[in-house]
């Protein structure tokens, strides 16, 4: 049985855009339009409880074993790919809203995870990643604090 790749790390940087490149631009007019690779950005749900963040993400078409999984204690990256299949380089298409090939995805978390309470489940196009979090003990509130407003 595969598993899906997870790393542990201190830095997790997404890919560097500064402006809409002229394919880009291309792209939202006319899917067709597209002259090299697109990153794609599946859709993903995060929500958390008292212990623990969940992650869905939308990943449908995609190998187990093409998702890569990087883990900070602040953020979670997800990359991978989607491999095209077009059963006829003869048909026109009438219309391409699917996106093929790399994507990636930078969260950053609303808490602090825990690194050894990690784990990743892969079915039905959907990776649900379960990331505990890092719980804060003994921590000692202060009475009377002073806040000043600007």
């Amino acid at each position: 049985m595969k598993h899906i790749k997870i790393r542990f790390g201190d830095h997790i940087e997404a890919q560097k855009t500064t402006e809409k490149s002229f394919e880009e631009m291309f792209q939202t007019v006319n899917p067709m339009f597209c002259f090299s690779k697109q990153i794609w950005k599946p859709q993903m749900d995060i929500f958390e409880t008292r212990t623990e963040i969940i992650i869905h993400a939308e990943i449908s078409g995609v190998n187990k074993e093409d998702i890569i999984v990087e883990v900070s204690n602040k953020a979670v990256k997800i990359t991978g790919s989607r491999n095209s299949h077009h059963p006829d380089r003869t048909a026109t298409y009438r219309l391409a809203e699917i996106q093929f090939g790399q994507f990636e995805r930078v969260l950053y978390l609303p808490s602090v995870i825990d690194v050894a309470k990690v784990s990743a489940v892969f079915s039905n196009g959907f990776l649900e990643l379960s990331l505990g979090k890092l719980l804060k003990k003994n921590i000692t509130s202060k009475k009377n604090i002073s806040i000043d407003f600007i």
